[in-house]
């Protein structure tokens, strides 16, 4: 609470302040609630009138507004004290009744302007408003008395102004005084007690004010704090997470409320000292003319000039019409009890908030006026100060220094001035006039764009500017800006002026400059010219920018002219020989030798006529010593040895040239030639040009120069140390130099002799924490307890000398007054030197005298100018080294004496703080000076920077902030600051490339973002930031550990918006550009910039296909078609990477000699096949004599010539090459062209006799043998075979050929059943009935070896194992109840495992959970497994189900729906959710639908992202419409991410989602963009058909590539086809060639089948119509095409694809060019199709190439019955009668089967497993062949129906539709239930009763039970058998049943039964 004296100051100020807007002309009495009013209420209401009244009387006028009185009328002093009295005698009763707690709220009230606010209220504003006239009239003569001189624009000044143009006067004033308080303080000599004591005294002081500064500003600092916060509006995140950019006083605001540590005191001290103890340079005296200039580093702020602020006008606004809530000030924690508020500020608050805006509005402005007027005295121009018809002076006279105002100073009128920048920012001026450098940084931080456009954009204005050293940084600032590059390098990097003035040193900061703007150009100058090099080595401090030539060409014999060519050096046009001066041949000597030598000195005429000038008489000297190059021998070529013959170099002279030359192109063998040789290194040093061989020679430096210079031990004695030689130890030989020195007190006390190696206490008390400054002067303690004014009494010495121990004490301890003492005494060094102990003496002080004395011109001694500043600075200089000021300096001012003081007495009474003050202390403090600098901030908003309050507290608030960072958890608080306070935090950051320790800790802050939040923080930072940023990741990017998807969101920030506003940037992502996105890759600006393709091309290795291809197509934007075909030669090389991904329409224009010149570097890079096979065609077709080497060089490209291009070569070196390549591409598994496997494969002699070849041999053929067919596998025998059994193994066979190999290593027991493990992948060939009698450790054994090469793969997937073998299996091992820990080795057949045999060992699965949670079960065994958990432990599940890991996809709904509702809170849904994600199968369609309808409850489209794309793809279509515009981005995001998903929907929910979402995102309207069809993915050829049609055509044939890889309805094939045949595209069909074919691809089987015939028919080779098919195969075997067509689509297609082989081949003529007709072989049904081709030419194929492919002809599911029919006659006639078939011939027949009728039928011999399954695996057998071949299995098997085991029911397939219903209900129902996981797979043509007893069978009890105890994972299991149930049975299933029944078993019930269901 505040005392009653300070209360009265508050209502006096607020009166003089509220003099400001009328509210009411009289008072008036307010009525109490109560109306009844005790007697001292009556009383106190009295005399509180009177008082009133009296006040009233001093006023002529008796008003009550807030209008400032006149200040002109007489006062009545005596009236004043009367009224003074009566109002000290009402405060007592005042208090009493609480009026200072109900003054807050009165305030408001009156501020308000209402006339309800109570008669104390009216009584404060009376007072305010009537006794402020001796207050307004001091301020008011204080402005009179501010005419001063008027600004050059004729304005007057304000007061404060004009007191900041006087500060010179009033420091010249107070000189005196300053004078004899230094001196006074310089001669003070206190003892070391008495120093603890005044020490002890101060901090108690100050201590003590402090505290009572916490307490009287705590409640006033709250109160400008709030009024602040509204007035100053603090950014946030909006609705959209977007915020306005915050300046610095809001980031203070800002922080002030989060509890950021703002630390401002020390900053605040300095600005007060600057505006009242501000230093002048003029006072300063140098002591001589050998001295250095001042260093300013120290007082940086008092070296800048001073700012122009008195030419402007303080206004403030107070018009605020959008105040900040007060929920967002300081009152909202007020009014929620949180700290420890006042209770007048607890008032103060709720008075606010009860006020609406409006009313808001008002008291803030109101409040804002009275601070206006507060102030206005001091910063605005006197309203006096008027001139009247006087026109303002050009120039302002200078301040009389006697007088504020000159005498005869008219009055003057006020005008408004212009901005800052309009006034000091005139460029235009800046060339005519000399501009301050600190104007010039004001400009370029105030006016940055128009600074650009005028400076740096303007040569000749930038380069007057730099004429000053302080301007130096315009070189980075310029090359850093938008300014152009060309021209900049056209006026700056002019390196022939370079090499024309060779005495002109190029600095650091221009060779910078230009290597940042044309560093190739440069780089290449400086690595191939020796003589340019040399010139820039010349100065040291461009040896850190010089490049690494190590990898550059040498320098060429003839330099290229037109990279450095001298005007003055053109031969040729040297016809007046008089010209030729020294100068210009010495120019010419250096920089062009080769040249000179050729053309001058071996031209003997032209020698001759030059030497007519006798004063290049030299010349002929220099040319008969130089190696003349003869014209009529080879030019020699560069010699590098010749040059740096490094074991000459210790025995000769070697020229400094030769040396740069020899480091710069040769730096490995330098450094161990020379750097590390001693002899040589110092030889080399002894010519002084050499010495910056100490700098890149570092580890030669530290072993040469440290032992000479380091001289540890000299140390320990008396000498003076050099200050450059003791820091060269620091850094050179810290670990030393910390242990030698800074341990040893006597070492430092020699070396602080020199008072330049102060710097030694602060760098030791930071390496050791020993060492503690010592403290010189009388009186002093030293380190060990000497005390040094009781023992060295250096008066006393002359009668009594010291002995030798007292003189090195003095010495060690007091050496500053030991050598002033002692030395100038000639007497006392004469006594001294007379003893051997005492004689150093003499030495030290000669040594001592000669170092600090300065020689004169006329060599005599200067001796070093003193003055008491100087003197006193140095005794500071031992408490804060830092202020160090050399003894050849000149004479500290008594401003900067003082300022230095008061600085290290801050300084160190800040490191004490923490003791001397409590923390809520300082927490006070440092809000009220945190304040105090928002408000100095708002003045400089309006006044310009007077106090420089940016700049000075610029790294305060960057320490704050990053200890802000650092203690910070909550990371929304981080995402606000560095999102918005971006730029201004950027402009805290240094300029400089080297960030500091703070900087970095900031920029790391932007990796540890949340990804949600990076984008928009990244945003909205500096572009300086951005460059740390990178700086900061290139540096740290190891250990950052980024994920892949935030580098992606961080350059796609970058790129998309920082990119636009600095093309630079671009250089600098470096490594980052690997994760740019293609999206983002291809939305760059077009630029054709060397060096971005060189960045680009340096990274390209790290980047994914997607993204190099979004380069080339990015890169085709500038690389047109005239460009590729007008290129040299030399194009591929030169351009790089990036040309090797150019889109095909781009590429295809290369010619063959360009791709001859480039291989090399396209095949380093992945190509497409289209480029491979235009490359191949090229290149071949083009050359026909290219030899071994060059197709050594195409390596597999020759795989995809034209084999008519390559038969050419038979009987030539290069064909075994081509062989060789050809095999290669055949052992990689490659795709070839029939001709090119027959005439360069099988061809081979040696594969004609298959037995001959060894065993070596047929290792490297293996993976060539599926190839050759059964034909070549049953020539071999048996000791081949096993013999290359390794190599076999992992080779991938089909099952017949895998059984041939086995059956020829069982033969003879070659091979024995106990060693199947060894046989690999090809145990596919080992027959079922092999299998059965394995035992268990045999087939584990088998399955481990197994998984090793192939994986396992269930119907209807093609083998690795068939079904029945993997029932077999299966079954027997989980017949053992020890399976459960063989899980890991039958992992491989879990799911093909069925699920009663897992139901048996479920207990035990549950046991062991931790293991079992982790395979990959189905959703009917993991349903199991979790249902047994849910009997046995149901806790578990309840209480952390998150446990069960791969089991999920078991859950029920009712378990979900229970964790759902028991923990609501987004982050365990997302658990929840993305534990679903992680499941290894397809989640049931239940598990999807129950998660929707749960989540439903809420709206759960805020967790869309979550969810993952195949939960959210089974929310319904009519739900999905609704979804926003960001929610549908959402959704298509996730399925372009995974298309899976979305290709796994029917084709009808395809289209109705495709077209929701292109409604939603509005796509259906316009041209179909690019960026339209890319951001859709997967989706996109599923749009509409009319929106489909507006695909921007250039898209279509830039991308053709990846328009092939995507999945087309009907309708969109249409489209596509006449796309292509559009006059924009590809035109007419009958017009297209090779490329065009090529590049259409698999899109050709889209044309009409009228239009197909248009083709030219010489362009559809047999190898083209190869390649088609390949091409169509290649992507239905793909990813989308497996998931793409459905059956009908696939048949449509294939039967255009005979259409296209039977036309072009000759089997359907069409004209008179139509090929004769061919009979295909084996090869070329592989590369198409065996039903593409007619049934007689298959018939006519030869036996061999027949029996090849017969098994190949069974599979193909679109053989016609005629062709089938063909293909069995041939089968007979080679084979002979059905009944001698063969078990592996049947197997083979697969679908030719189908002819055979029922009595051939029953000739079968069916015993085998495998040829039973290649019959059952057929559906389309009618009944009476079912009914045969059921009936010949059980004849060939000899089993009845009830033998039958699983595998032989799985292998039956669906051949047990042939068994009759009484032989059904005979079947084996454990057996039969074993083997339904198959057959319920399978779409069975079994009659309603088969079906029906088929089911009754699995409700046995040994099977799954009654039926009612089905669950879903039954259903699940059974399948299409579901459709078997009986009506009673179907009508009486519950929800978890029905669910189960699968979507096959639902299609096949009839609609009758169907409806049961319902």
């Amino acid at each position: 609470m505040w005392s009653s004296p300070t209360v009265r100051m508050v209502c006096i100020l607020f009166g003089i302040i509220s003099d400001i807007t009328p509210v009411c002309s009289q008072p008036r009495l307010v009525p109490g609630q109560n109306n009844k009013m005790t007697a001292e209420d009556g009383k106190l209401g009295e005399d509180i009138q009177k008082v009133i009244d009296e006040i009233h009387l001093l006023s002529e006028q008796n008003s009550r507004s807030f209008a400032v009185p006149s200040t002109e009328d007489h006062l009545n002093l005596n009236t004043y004290y009367s009224i003074l009295s009566n109002l000290y005698r009402l405060f007592q009763p005042l208090m009493r009744k609480g009026f200072f707690d109900d003054l807050p709220k009165m305030l408001v009230c009156l501020l308000l302007e209402r006339q309800d606010c109570g008669l104390e209220a009216e009584l404060t504003k009376t007072v305010s408003l009537e006794m402020g006239k001796p207050f307004l009239m001091f301020f008011s003569s204080l402005r009179s008395q501010t005419c001063g001189p008027m600004t050059p624009d004729g304005e007057s000044r304000s007061f404060f102004g004009t007191y900041l143009n006087v500060g010179s006067t009033l420091t010249s004033a107070f000189s005196g005084f300053q004078q004899l308080f230094i001196n006074m303080l310089s001669n003070l000599m206190l003892s070391e007690n008495l120093t603890n004591v005044l020490r002890s005294l101060l901090d108690s002081l100050s201590a003590n004010v402090l505290h009572f500064l916490s307490m009287f500003l705590e409640i006033p600092v709250d109160y400008v704090r709030i009024a602040l916060e509204f007035g100053i509006e603090v950014p946030s995140l909006d609705g959209q997470d977007t915020c306005q950019q915050g300046d610095l006083k809001q980031l203070i605001m800002w922080g002030l409320k989060r509890n950021v540590s703002w630390s401002f005191g020390v900053p605040l001290v300095d600005i007060l000292l600057e505006s009242f103890l501000p230093l002048d340079e003029s006072l300063n005296n140098y002591p001589g003319a050998g001295c250095h200039s001042p260093s300013s580093i120290l007082f940086q702020r008092s070296a800048s000039p001073p700012n122009k602020h008195t030419d402007i006008r303080y206004k403030m606004s107070c018009d605020h019409q959008n105040l900040a809530n007060i929920n967002d000030t300081l009152c909202a924690d007020v009014l929620m009890g949180l700290g420890n508020a006042s209770l007048s500020l607890l008032t103060f608050c709720k008075a606010l908030g009860s006020l609406n805006n409006s009313q808001m509005e008002h008291v803030w402005s109101n409040m804002c006026y009275i601070f206006q007027m507060l102030t206005s005295p001091l910063v605005n121009k006197s309203s006096n100060c008027v001139v009247e018809d006087t026109q303002p002076s050009a120039v302002s006279s200078p301040l009389n220094e006697s007088q504020l105002v000159p005498p005869s100073a008219p009055r003057r009128v006020a005008r408004e001035a212009s901005r800052l920048q309009q006034l000091d920012c005139n460029y235009s001026s800046w060339l005519n006039s000399t501009a301050d450098a600190a104007l010039v940084s004001f400009c370029r931080d105030n006016d940055n764009k128009e600074f650009v456009r005028q400076v740096c954009n303007n040569a000749s204005l930038m380069k007057k500017l730099l004429l000053d050293q302080a301007n130096i940084w315009l070189y980075g600032f310029c090359a850093n800006s938008s300014a152009d590059d060309v021209y900049m390098v056209s006026q700056f990097c002019r390196y022939e002026q370079w090499i024309d003035q060779p005495s002109y040193q190029v600095g650091a900061a221009l060779l910078q400059f230009c290597i940042s703007l044309d560093a190739p150009r440069l780089t290449s100058l400086i690595c191939e010219h020796t003589g340019f090099f040399m010139l820039l080595n010349s100065n040291p401090d461009n040896w850190q920018l010089m490049p690494n030539c190590t990898n550059s060409r040498p320098p060429a014999p003839f330099p290229n002219p037109s990279l450095l060519q001298l005007d003055s050096c053109q031969y040729s046009e040297w016809h007046n020989v008089m010209q030729i001066t020294t100068d210009i041949l010495s120019k010419c000597i250096l920089i062009d030798q080769i040249r000179f030598a050729t053309e001058v000195c071996a031209n003997k005429t032209f020698l001759s006529n030059l030497l007519q000038n006798k004063d290049i008489a030299w010349l002929e000297t220099h040319c008969s010593t130089f190696l003349v190059v003869q014209p009529t021998e080879p030019i020699p070529t560069f010699d590098l040895a010749s040059w740096c013959d490094y074991h000459t170099w210790g025995e000769r002279q070697v020229d400094d040239s030769v040396v740069g030359l020899c480091w710069q192109n040769d730096q490995a063998a330098f450094q161990e030639n020379v750097c590390c040789k001693i002899a040589v290194f110092e030889k080399l040093l002894e010519n002084p040009k050499n010495k910056w061989l100490t700098t890149v020679c570092t580890d030669m430096e530290k072993i040469t120069v440290t032992p000479q210079l380091c001289r540890y031990t000299d140390w320990t004695h008396p000498i003076i140390v050099d200050m450059t030689e003791l820091a060269l130890c620091a850094e050179i030989d810290p670990q030393n130099f910390t242990s030698k020195v800074c341990a040893n007190a006597t070492v430092i006390q020699n070396l602080l002799a020199n008072q330049d190696n102060a710097w030694l206490v602060q760098y030791c008390s930071n390496h050791s924490s020993s060492v503690s400054p010592p403290v010189t002067g009388g009186g002093q303690t030293t380190l060990t307890g000497f005390i040094v004014f009781e023992q060295c009494v250096y008066s006393n010495w002359i009668t009594s000398l010291p002995n030798a121990t007292l003189l090195a004490q003095c010495w060690e301890n007091d050496q500053a007054n030991f050598v002033s003492s002692i030395c100038p005494n000639p007497v006392l060094l004469l006594l001294l030197s007379r003893e051997p102990s005492t004689a150093w003496v003499s030495s030290m002080c000669t040594t001592f005298t000669n170092y600090t004395n300065t020689p004169t011109k006329n060599g005599t001694t200067t001796v070093p100018n003193t003055c008491a500043s100087q003197t006193l600075m140095k005794q500071f200089t031992l408490l804060c080294p830092k202020y160090l000021i050399q003894d050849c300096q000149p004479c500290p001012s008594e401003n900067m004496i003082l300022q230095m003081m008061v600085r290290c007495w801050v300084e160190s009474l800040s490191s004490r703080m923490e003791s001397l003050l409590t923390t809520p202390v300082t927490e006070v403090l440092n809000k009220a000076v945190a304040t105090t600098v928002v408000i100095l901030l708002a003045v400089e908003d309006s006044m310009g920077p007077i106090w420089q309050v940016n700049n000075t507290i610029r790294q305060n608030v960057l320490a704050s902030i990053v200890d802000f960072l650092k203690r910070e958890t909550n990371q929304d608080k981080k995402t606000v600051l560095l999102q918005c306070f971006g730029i201004v935090l950027s402009n805290l950051l240094q300029s400089t490339r080297d960030m500091t320790s703070k900087e970095q800790l900031f920029i790391k802050e932007y990796f540890s973002l949340p990804l949600s939040s990076l984008r928009p923080v990244l945003a909205a930072a500096h572009i300086s930031t951005v460059r740390l940023i990178l700086q900061y990741y290139n540096r740290f990017k190891d250990s950052l550990q980024l994920s892949d998807e935030y580098q992606s969101t961080m350059v796609s920030v970058l790129l998309k918006i920082h990119q636009a506003k600095d093309e630079k940037l671009l250089l600098e992502l470096g490594s980052l550009l690997a994760a740019a996105s293609p999206t983002d890759i291809q939305a760059l600006p077009s630029m054709l910039n060397i060096n971005v393709r060189e960045t680009i091309n340096t990274n390209m290795d790290r980047m994914s296909l997607a993204q190099r291809e979004a380069f080339g197509l990015w890169y085709s934007k500038v690389m047109s078609a005239s460009n590729i075909t007008g290129g040299h030669l030399s194009l591929i090389r030169d351009t790089g990477n990036l040309i090797a991904y150019l889109p095909f329409h781009s590429f295809q224009h290369l010619s063959a000699a360009q791709l001859f010149d480039g291989l090399d570097v396209l095949q380093r890079n992945t190509l497409s096949s289209l480029k491979q096979e235009f490359i191949a065609d090229k290149f071949i077709g083009t050359y026909r004599n290219l030899t071994a080497q060059d197709f050594i060089r195409l390596g597999n490209l020759s795989c995809l010539a034209d084999p008519e291009d390559l038969l050419v070569y038979r009987n030539t070196e290069a064909f075994q090459v081509i062989q060789e390549n050809i095999l290669s591409c055949a052992l990689k598994g490659l795709s070839l062209p029939s001709q090119m496997v027959s005439d360069f494969l099988l061809n081979n002699p040696e594969l004609q006799t298959p037995s001959s070849l060894s065993a070596n041999r047929l290792k490297e053929l293996a993976p060539l043998l599926p190839l050759l067919g059964v034909t070549f596998l049953k020539d071999l025998t048996s000791s081949q075979l096993i013999s290359a059994l390794p190599a076999l193994k992992s080779v991938p066979f089909t099952p017949i050929q895998a059984s041939i190999i086995v059956d020829k290593l069982f033969l003879n027991n070659t091979l024995r059943q106990n060693q199947l493990q060894e046989l690999g992948s090809l145990i596919v060939g080992v027959k079922t009935e092999t299998l059965l009698p394995l035992t268990s450790d045999r087939l584990l054994s088998m399955l481990k070896a197994l998984s090793q090469h192939t994986p396992i793969r269930c119907l209807p997937h093609k083998h690795a194992l068939c079904a029945p073998e993997a029932n077999a299996i299966a079954t027997k091992l989980w017949g053992f109840p020890e399976v459960v820990s063989w899980l890991d080795d039958v992992e491989p057949l879990l799911r093909c495992t069925p699920l009663l045999s897992i139901l048996p060992r479920t207990r035990l699965l549950v046991e062991r959970l931790s293991n079992t949670s982790t395979k990959p079960w189905n959703t009917q065994q993991a349903q199991a497994i979790v249902k047994e958990l849910i009997n046995i432990n149901p806790d578990l599940i309840k209480q952390d189900f998150l446990t069960l890991q791969r089991l999920g996809q078991g859950l029920s709904c009712k378990i979900l729906k229970y964790h759902f509702q028991a923990d609501k809170s987004p982050s365990s849904v997302r658990k929840i959710l993305s534990f679903l994600q992680k499941q290894p199968t397809v989640l049931h369609t239940s598990l999807k639908k129950c998660v929707i309808e749960e989540l439903d409850t809420f709206d759960f489209t805020d967790m869309l992202q979550d969810l993952g794309a195949e939960i959210a793809l089974s929310i319904p279509v009519s739900t999905i419409k609704k979804f926003s515009a960001d929610k549908m981005d959402t959704l298509r995001n996730m399925i372009v991410t995974t298309p899976q998903h979305f290709l796994m929907l029917s084709r009808t929910k395809q289209e109705l989602l495709v077209d929701k979402i292109v409604q939603r995102m509005a796509m259906n309207t316009g041209p179909f963009t690019e960026e339209e069809f890319r951001s859709l993915g997967i989706m996109a050829p599923f749009v509409e058909d009319e929106v489909f049609v507006q695909l921007e055509r250039t898209f279509f044939i830039q991308n053709l590539e990846y328009l092939k890889g995507l999945c087309y309805s009907s309708s969109k094939t249409e489209i596509v086809a006449r796309m292509l045949q559009e006059p924009a595209v590809f035109g007419p069909v009958k017009n297209w060639n090779k490329a065009t074919l090529s590049a259409v691809g698999r899109f050709l089987f889209f044309l009409p089948w009228n239009i197909l015939q248009e083709i030219s028919s010489p362009l559809m080779t047999v190898g083209r119509i190869e390649r088609l098919f390949m091409s169509h195969r290649h992507w239905e075997e793909g990813e989308v095409g497996i998931l793409c067509s459905d059956m009908n689509e696939r048949k449509e297609l294939s039967q255009k694809q005979q259409f296209v082989l039977q036309t072009y081949l000759g089997f359907l003529k069409i004209n008179s060019f139509s090929l004769p007709q061919i009979v295909p072989t084996c090869e070329i049904l592989r590369t198409t199709a065996p039903s593409a081709w007619t049934s007689s030419s298959l018939g006519r194929m030869s036996s061999s190439a027949f029996s090849n492919c017969l098994e190949l002809m069974g599979q193909d599911p679109f053989l016609q019955s005629y062709q089938r029919a063909e293909v069995l006659s041939r089968v007979k006639k080679i084979y002979g009668p059905i009944s001698s078939f063969s078990q592996s011939l049947i197997a083979q027949l697969g679908g030719i089967a189908l002819e055979l009728s029922p009595e051939e039928l029953s000739a079968l011999h069916l015993e085998e497993r495998r040829s039973i399954a290649a019959m059952g695996a057929i559906s389309t057998w009618n009944n009476r062949q079912l009914t045969t071949l059921f009936t010949r299995v059980l004849n060939s098997t000899k089993r009845t129906p009830s033998q039958l085991d699983s595998s032989m029911l799985v292998a039956l397939g669906h051949i047990v539709c042939g068994a009759k219903t009484t032989e059904i209900k005979t079947f084996n129902n454990v057996e039969l239930s074993k083997a339904v996981l198959w057959l319920g797979q399978l779409r069975l043509s079994c009659s309603e009763e088969q079906m029906l007893a088929l089911v009754e069978l699995l409700t046995n009890n040994l099977a799954f039970g009654p039926m009612d105890s089905w669950g879903t994972d039954v259903f699940i299991e059974i399948g299409v058998l579901a459709a078997g149930l009986p009506d009673i049975a179907m009508s009486a299933l519950v929800k978890e049943q029905i669910e189960g029944i699968t979507p096959l078993a639902i299609s096949i019930i009839p609609p009758e039964k169907f409806a049961f269901l319902l």
